[in-house]
C-alpha cells in the first residue's frame, strides 16, 4: 500500500463521508463540503474519493445507469437501491458467507467474498406511490 502525504481537504472529505448513511455521490459530498471549504474544487473531491476508494479506505459502488456512490463502510455489508429514488441504504444484516461457499462448489478457481445489491421500492416511495 502506498504512503500518502497528509491532506487536510482528504481527510475533511474522508470524514465527511463517515458522518453520512445515505451514499452520497461525489457531487453531492461536494456540496456539502464547500460549507466549510469554499474553494475547494469538484476535481479535487473526485480525485480524493477515487484515491482513497484505491487504496481501501472507502468504497466506491456503482449500480449501474448514474454517477458513482461513496461509503465510508468497508466492512461486507449488502445495499438497498431504489428503484424509484435511487436512495442508497445499508441493510442490517450480516453477510452471508455460505453464499461463497456456495459458490466455490461451482467455480474451479478460489473465490474470495461476494457483493450482492437488493433493488425494490423503498418504504417512502412505496408511501408516496398513490394506490
Amino acid at each position: 500500500m502506498r504512503t500518502l502525504k497528509y491532506s487536510r481537504q482528504r481527510e475533511f472529505i474522508k470524514n465527511s463521508l463517515a458522518q453520512r448513511f445515505d451514499h452520497p455521490t461525489a457531487d453531492m459530498l461536494y456540496t456539502s463540503i464547500r460549507k466549510e471549504f469554499p474553494n475547494i474544487s469538484l476535481g479535487t473531491v473526485y480525485r480524493n474519493l477515487n484515491l482513497l476508494a484505491e487504496i481501501g479506505e472507502i468504497q466506491k459502488l456503482n449500480f449501474g445507469g448514474g454517477a458513482d456512490h461513496f461509503d465510508a463502510k468497508i466492512i461486507p455489508h449488502y445495499h438497498f437501491i431504489c428503484k424509484c429514488c435511487q436512495q442508497v441504504s445499508d441493510l442490517p444484516m450480516a453477510p452471508l458467507e455460505e453464499i461463497t461457499t456456495l459458490a466455490q462448489r461451482y467455480y474451479g478457481g478460489r473465490i474470495d467474498s461476494h457483493s450482492t445489491n437488493f433493488y425494490g421500492i423503498c418504504e417512502a416511495c412505496t408511501q408516496a406511490a398513490p394506490d
